[in-house]
């Protein structure tokens, strides 16, 4: 492998190489600037029939114009990649050879050659899998280092070389460490094998992937959207694509990825925004947040919805003119039972048994001589006696209302739980006040949670085409169940790590984690290579590992970086201003600076902070140049990363939660969030597992 940075003057430019491979960089982006003013420049009013197609038209020329952009520190291609021959010819002796850019997007120049190529195209896909093992008929593999925009070195491997060894990227190595300002870059140009096969996965299959920190996991499910995208546009423009993130800060701080990439039809939403059909201003205690959360919730709601319907004791009598038409009670019975029996939602059943009374009316004027059509059998289902039999038998539901009895009415819930929730179970999700109504109620997150399976029971959810579910080992099986109605037709990302679970009802296996998303035969992925968090601090933090999740793999942290940790014990009186100095201390490296503590020790470190004249954001805030500090609660950590965190207090981060083991995985993922450094300052003693 060699390494070239240019640093004397250019001098003869065909020559050189960098000089040449600068000449491409600028040919390209004034091949992309012509695509983008040949897309402003279309007139899409001669070729469109009416307003709706124009207004659609009109959107994708925006859509497409918009993803042409040419992002200033983002650089078009980062590889390129010298086949020995042209790929899908026959490999015949003395073929010629083919030379491509790789890189965000496809670009091509006036003839419609191509210039860059999508990263995506399986023409880019040697440039992540080829190696000295299995070169995929690659000669040269070049990597690209920019600082800004500009093209500043590259980097030469000759897979079919034998006489070269095989070594370790420095400019790969020196783009996964760059220092972090801003929200959360794409990872591109630094895709490893075992990462790039599952952002290649097909649409058709669900896969599952535990990372554990710094593995890249989160960046894997965003690329594999962006593949996806590619791979099947036309499919997933029509049924939709979905992130789902634990919080705001989270969304806000990955929502770059995807327009960095062109991708700017994704949706993102956290399973509160999924199921808002309440206002949320209540909270549950842990007791009750963990029967609701309950997969068995589902059966009591079924039964529930179910109730409503009671079985016809009256006949019908249908006046039309001056025939009456008499349907007995046993065969109403009959009509409702074959509904009950085939287990469709409730609505739907509901929508169906007008037209099913209707139909024995039918078969009774077809007997007398008459011969109805489907006008008749339509007319008699909206026959007033008809519409009171239905109203009578098969009333409308309202999910919140149905919930809200349930939680109110310990005889209703009783009536419906039992058999399935004991009688403490029962205990714990009842109100102690029961609320008025559906809109003074204090519904809690998971309230709304048993409003959507409710809802579902009625109508059915809309499914998307594909679903990226990120941090999914805090969900509960009621929430799972939630985001797999999303899916039933499509197919899912579902991202995680067990050792990261900090709710009472974290996630203990996947697979009953997919069970409850309906996806039972997703593949299960484990990354175990660290990119990101540095040895010392990921082996520190793996000291927790057998009490969060025995049995978990470690991860192997592939970044070298001596010095990275740093503990420290200070006086009772001393740890916020141990705290500052520390932040102070940080600021003077390049990078993105993250305050992690305890929620309850978060106002102490804010005023620390402000009297010693630091400003610093909220966790979602962009960093810029000038605040590079972020004060972190604990509880709204995860997902997040820094170039360095100040770790206060981890015993008061264990004490915050509500048992030992869900207080240590916080202190767990506090610890990894630091990309280059971490220094831990504490006053009380440490958690025994780090002593």
């Amino acid at each position: 492998m060699h390494a070239h940075a240019q640093t004397e003057p250019e001098s003869v430019g065909s020559l050189d190489p960098l000089a040449r491979e600068r000449g491409h960089l600028a040919a390209s982006r004034a091949a992309l600037r012509a695509m983008r003013e040949d897309a402003e420049a279309l007139d899409i009013r001669d070729v469109t029939a009416n307003w709706v197609n124009a207004a659609v038209l009109e959107r994708q020329l925006d859509e497409r114009i918009k993803s042409l952009a040419d992002l200033a520190h983002t650089p078009l291609f980062f590889g390129r990649l010298d086949y020995l021959h042209a790929p899908g010819a026959e490999q015949a002796e003395g073929a010629e050879g083919e030379e491509f850019y790789i890189g965000r997007r496809h670009v091509h120049d006036a003839d419609g050659d191509p210039m860059v190529i999508d990263w995506r195209a399986p023409v880019s896909q040697p440039f992540y899998r080829a190696s000295k093992k299995d070169p995929m008929d690659i000669a040269l593999r070049r990597r690209f280092g920019y600082t800004g925009g500009d093209l500043t070195a590259y980097e030469d491997e000759h897979l079919s070389d034998a006489t070269e060894d095989e070594r370790t990227s420095k400019l790969l190595q020196q783009e996964i460490e760059r220092p972090r300002v801003g929200p959360m870059r794409d990872i591109v140009a630094t895709i490893q094998p075992e990462q790039d096969e599952i952002v290649r996965s097909g649409l058709g299959g669900s896969v599952c992937v535990q990372g554990g920190p710094g593995t890249g996991k989160t960046a894997v499910g965003l690329h594999r959207v962006a593949y996806l995208l590619y791979a099947h546009r036309e499919r997933l423009a029509r049924t939709g694509t979905l992130v789902i993130g634990p919080n705001d800060s989270f969304l806000h701080y990955i929502e770059q990825v995807l327009p960095a990439l062109g991708e700017l039809e994704v949706r993102q939403a956290t399973v509160d925004s999924l199921v808002a059909h309440v206002e949320v201003r209540g909270t549950d205690e842990a007791p009750a947040a963990l029967v609701k959360g309950d997969a068995r919730m589902a059966e009591v709601l079924r039964r529930a919805v179910r109730s409503h319907v009671t079985l016809p004791t009256e006949p019908l009598m249908v006046v039309r003119g001056s025939r009456r038409w008499r349907i007995p009670a046993y065969e109403l019975e009959e009509i409702v039972s074959e509904l009950l029996a085939r287990d469709i939602r409730y609505g739907a059943a509901r929508d169906a048994l007008p037209q099913r009374i209707a139909h024995a009316v039918l078969v009774r004027m077809e007997q007398s001589g008459e011969a109805p059509d489907d006008r008749v059998q339509d007319a008699v289902a909206r026959n007033a006696a008809v519409k009171a039999t239905v109203k009578a038998v098969w009333p409308p539901v309202d999910p919140a209302k149905l919930v809200l009895r349930l939680l109110s009415d310990a005889e209703f819930l009783a009536e419906h739980a039992e058999g399935v929730l004991s009688e403490e179970e029962q205990r714990a999700v009842l109100w102690a006040k029961p609320a008025r109504s559906v809109k003074s109620a204090k519904w809690s997150s998971a309230d709304a949670v048993l409003i959507d399976e409710a809802t579902d029971l009625v109508a059915r959810t809309h499914s998307l085409g594909h679903v990226v579910l990120d941090e999914a080992q805090d969900l509960s099986p009621m929430q799972y169940r939630a985001v797999g109605r999303r899916c039933t037709t499509g197919s899912a990302t579902v991202l995680g790590d067990l050792a990261q679970g900090t709710t009472p009802w974290a996630t203990r296996s996947w697979d009953e984690a997919l069970g409850h998303l309906g996806k039972g035969d997703a593949v299960v992925e484990e990354l175990t290579a660290g990119f990101r968090v540095p040895r010392e601090v990921i082996a520190y933090a793996s000291l927790l590992l057998p009490d969060i999740a025995p049995g978990l793999a470690e991860v192997n942290s592939v970044r070298e970086s001596p010095g990275s940790l740093a503990v420290r014990r200070v006086g009772a009186g001393e740890l916020d201003a141990a705290c500052v100095a520390a932040c102070v201390d940080s600021l003077r490296q390049e990078g993105s600076i993250g305050l992690i503590a305890a929620d309850a020790r978060i106002p102490a470190l804010a005023a620390a902070l402000a009297s010693a004249g630091i400003t610093y954001l909220s966790p979602g805030e962009e960093t810029t140049p000038d605040t590079r500090l972020t004060l972190v609660p604990a509880s709204l950590a995860k997902g997040l990363e820094y170039d360095y965190v100040v770790l206060d207090e981890p015993s008061a981060v264990v004490a915050g939660e509500p048992d030992a083991r869900t207080g240590l995985r916080r202190l767990y993922v506090a610890l990894t969030r630091a990309v280059s450094g971490l220094v831990v300052v504490h006053a009380a003693d440490l958690p025994e597992q780090l002593a």
